[in-house]
């Protein structure tokens, strides 16, 4: 965009949619407390979980009334962060109808370590001097606050290591039991983690010490979370190429233009 091309305005709607006590020291170690069966086994599924690296998944997130969606792709967790790609439909939500209103309720996702990169239609693209791809950073997803912070966050901990971390978080994780998920044998695994407010964590495992399901239900400022997420196929190449810098716009850029700041140039 030139300095003699008017700027467009983009609605903030419009850009969100487009995601996605102490104690007194005596000197002394306290006592390790000795870990929980169920704890025990939660190590041994998070250390099976991180040797795998990567997982094709299948998720549904739905956050208050401003956002509902579906997922389907492949996710490669490494130490250096999130990569993969998915495809993500908008099915309800404030946000689906600001989707449907720019032409489209689905679209690709990009998820690299430092960013997540969405690919708009061309309705939208209009708006943006002609580019295809809004690039998301992290930070400045959270920054937005409610659910940009959200959807970020339920991002980069969608991938099935992630559930585990959290729930090892909990003081009262427990086995529930033996249940069938998927037609596979697993162990059902569940628990509280402190967040925004009571937010549960529950996990599906196989025989080989593999996510096959996992439920987290919480809190956000846009109201009730629920996310629903199935894993597979571990190990599958999950892959993400960065969209060409020419055909991409930079949404804190974008954000500034909205609020009168400096747009992308």
């Amino acid at each position: 965009m030139t300095g003699t091309t008017p700027r467009r305005r983009v609605s903030g709607m419009a850009l969100t949619a487009v995601l996605l006590g102490a104690t007194a020291c005596s000197g002394e170690e306290p006592p390790a407390r000795t870990p929980s069966p169920a704890e025990r086994a939660l190590r041994a599924v998070e250390r099976a979980v991180d040797r795998a690296g990567s997982a094709r998944i299948t998720s549904t997130t739905v956050m208050g009334r401003e956002l509902s969606i579906e997922a389907a792709g492949t996710l490669g967790w490494r130490d250096d962060g999130l990569t993969g790609t998915l495809t993500i439909t908008y099915t309800g939500g404030t946000t689906a109808e600001t989707m449907r209103e720019l032409g489209t309720t689905s679209m690709e996702a990009r998820y690299l370590p430092d960013a997540y990169y969405a690919r708009i239609g061309d309705a939208f693209a209009g708006k943006l001097g002609g580019r295809h791809w809004i690039r998301y950073d992290y930070a400045d997803l959270e920054s937005l606050g409610g659910a940009g912070a959200g959807f970020a966050e339920q991002m980069r901990t969608s991938t099935p290591q992630q559930s585990v971390k959290l729930l090892l978080t909990a003081e009262d994780v427990r086995k529930v039991g033996v249940e069938t998920t998927r037609g596979q044998r697993t162990t059902h695994y569940s628990g509280t983690v402190d967040g925004p407010g009571t937010q549960t964590v529950d996990i599906w495992v196989n025989d080989q010490d593999l996510l096959v399901k996992k439920v987290e239900r919480g809190s956000t400022e846009s109201g009730r979370l629920t996310q629903t997420a199935y894993y597979g196929d571990y190990g599958a190449r999950a892959a993400a190429e960065r969209p060409p810098a020419a055909d991409t716009a930079d949404f804190e850029d974008l954000l500034g233009q909205e609020t009168g700041g400096a747009g992308p140039s």
